[in-house]
Order: structure tokens, then C-alpha cells, then sequence
């Protein structure tokens, strides 16, 4: 380690890149751009913002809806995205579309980031994680588009679907409609989506990419197991 120096330790880097991610979103939330009254945000109140969001933790100084802009609320969930799914994960999904090699030194930066036993079948497991990721997303999307859509119009409804399924699958707690999801607390199709959500993406992507990957012989591994017996209960 001493020989490879900081960035050869695959713990460095993952934590370097969060620190970078939260550092630009940071930078971004700064920009008077971001927020609706067209005035530069405070530091802190931005750093604050940036790491809540990277870190999925739903905390904030500054109401989502009202204070920040269209262009400061998709910064947000941008930094929802890469902290739920990690930074690494989404730069490995690039240069495989572009259809760079991934070095072994990569693959041991993501069986941390991915908290995986072995390098066999990191990529595949990458690719996985991206589709099922988009794909529990954007069903969650669809969903929530039943009801926002006719209530908030096209453009409002559609964005408002994509945010809180994003949000709700990341765990993050953010929401862009001012109470949470408070006026819909009678609402089952809004309450066992955002709830659906929240489970899956509390079941991590080790379970979902086993149960792709066996659920025809229900072979599961024994953490599976373990994590569908305590979600359960």
C-alpha cells in the first residue's frame, strides 16, 4: 500500500470520490441557478444539501420544492443517484458502454463499493445493478405517473413521478411536493409505490442481482435468505 500510494487503496478511492461528488454538487447548489429566488445559496446551507442527498439521508436546511429551482432540484437527485448507486458503479457502467476494458484495479474498487466476496463476475454484476436499478425505477416512475400526471399536468407530473421514484428507491427522503407525501397518506397506489420503492432499494443490489440470477431454481445464497427472513419480519 505504502508503495502504491493512497490511490492504490481501493477504501481512499471509494471515499475520494464521494467526498469529490459532494464537493461539486456543493459548488452547483452554490449557483444562483439553483434556487428560485435567483440568489446565490450559502455554503453551508449547499454543503449541507449536497451531503444529505450523496449520503441519502433526507435531511435538509432548505425546503426541496420551494426553495430550490428546476435546475437545482435535478442537481439533487443526481447526487441521490450516484450516492444510491455509487460513483464507481456508474463509471464502470460508462466504459463498458464505450467498450473499455475494466482493470483489476477497477473490479477491486467496486467489490468494496458493491461489498462483494470476490472479483468473479463484477462487471456482469455491474451491468445488473445498472439495468435492474433504471428498470425498478422506471416502473416506479410509471406508476406514480397515474396519479401525478392527471393532478399536476404532463410536464410537472412526469417530473414529479421521476424524482420521487428515484428518491424512493435510493432511500433518500427527499420530495419535491412541499409535506412529503402527507396529501396522499390516504392513497394506496402512492403509498405502496413509494413504499415498494423503499424496500427494494433497502434490499440492496447483492439480493436483487441473486434473485435475477436464480430465481427460476430459487437457489438463493444464505444472505439472501437472511435478508428476505429479517425484511420480512
Amino acid at each position: 500500500m505504502k508503495k502504491r500510494g493512497l490511490f492504490g487503496n481501493p477504501y481512499f478511492i471509494i471515499a475520494f470520490s464521494f467526498f469529490m461528488i459532494i464537493f461539486l454538487g456543493t459548488i452547483l447548489l452554490c449557483l444562483p441557478i439553483s434556487s428560485k429566488s435567483g440568489e446565490a445559496t450559502q455554503v453551508v446551507n449547499s454543503l449541507f444539501t449536497a451531503t444529505s442527498a450523496v449520503c441519502v439521508t433526507g435531511l435538509v436546511v432548505e425546503n426541496t420544492a420551494e426553495y430550490w429551482s428546476l435546475y437545482g432540484q435535478i442537481i439533487i437527485i443526481i447526487l441521490i443517484q450516484l450516492g444510491g448507486l455509487g460513483f464507481m458503479t456508474i463509471a464502470t457502467a460508462g466504459l463498458v458502454l464505450i467498450g473499455r476494458k475494466i482493470g483489476i484495479k477497477d473490479r477491486i474498487i467496486i467489490k468494496e463499493q458493491l461489498n462483494q466476496e470476490s472479483l468473479s463476475g463484477i462487471v456482469k454484476l455491474v451491468k445488473s445493478v445498472i439495468f435492474l436499478t433504471f428498470l425498478i425505477e422506471g416502473a416506479g416512475a410509471v406508476l406514480l405517473m397515474i396519479r401525478f400526471i392527471p393532478e399536476y399536468g404532463i410536464k410537472t407530473g412526469l417530473w414529479y413521478s421521476i424524482f420521487h421514484s428515484i428518491s424512493g428507491f435510493c432511500n433518500a427522503g427527499f420530495d419535491i411536493l412541499g409535506n412529503s407525501i402527507v396529501p396522499y397518506k390516504n392513497d394506496l397506489l402512492i403509498n405502496l409505490t413509494i413504499a415498494g420503492l423503499i424496500i427494494l432499494g433497502g434490499l440492496g443490489f447483492t439480493v436483487m442481482s441473486d434473485i435475477k440470477k436464480n430465481y427460476r431454481t430459487k437457489r438463493f445464497s444464505l444472505h439472501t435468505k437472511i435478508v428476505f427472513i429479517t425484511t420480512f419480519l
